[in-house]
């Protein structure tokens, strides 16, 4: 893959849902009902319940490695909130290629809503081809096989052993 400086990223649309908002906040072990409970986000001044940071985080994040593919590596993730996103809205992500060098590159990154920018930020990304990161040849197990002269250093993986009281 080519990455150039001024490269845009293809814009990837996000359906703002309930269940997302819900699902994200649980997930990052956000209870703060105001990404939860609609009457008590209505009671804090909120129209509805909305989106935590860290689910927006982890959008971005994902958005990245779509595009870059599973072998590309998140280096950082630097972002800011600005509008919320409320369920029934929809999130564009956008991202333009700001920087290229040493096989890193930077994204500036911009999520819009309905009303206005719900997330900027930049992203610093560790190319999946720079030879000098990369983690080798992947085995059909999706574990990277061992480089000649080098240890493996791949955690072993227990296997399981049959109970005899079974």
């Amino acid at each position: 893959m080519t990455v150039r400086t001024g490269d845009e990223l293809p814009p990837l649309r996000i359906p703002i849902t309930r269940t997302l908002i819900v699902a994200g906040a649980l997930a990052s072990r956000d209870f703060q009902d105001v990404h939860h409970d609609a009457e008590a986000a209505r009671e804090k001044g909120s129209p509805d319940i909305f989106m935590n940071i860290l689910t927006t985080n982890g959008l971005v994040g994902r958005y990245i490695t779509d595009h870059f593919g599973p072998r590309a590596r998140l280096r950082k993730v630097a972002i800011r909130l600005g509008a919320p996103n409320y369920p029934g809205d929809e999130m564009v992500l956008t991202g333009e290629i700001t920087s290229v060098a040493d096989g890193v590159a930077e994204v500036a990154v911009t999520g819009r809503n309905g009303i206005g920018h719900h997330v900027t930020g930049k992203v610093t990304v560790q190319l999946p081809d720079d030879p000098r990161h990369a983690d080798g040849p992947i085995t059909a197990t999706g574990v990277p096989k061992a480089t000649p002269g080098t240890p493996n250093t791949t955690p072993a993986v227990p296997t399981a052993t049959p109970d005899p009281s079974r």
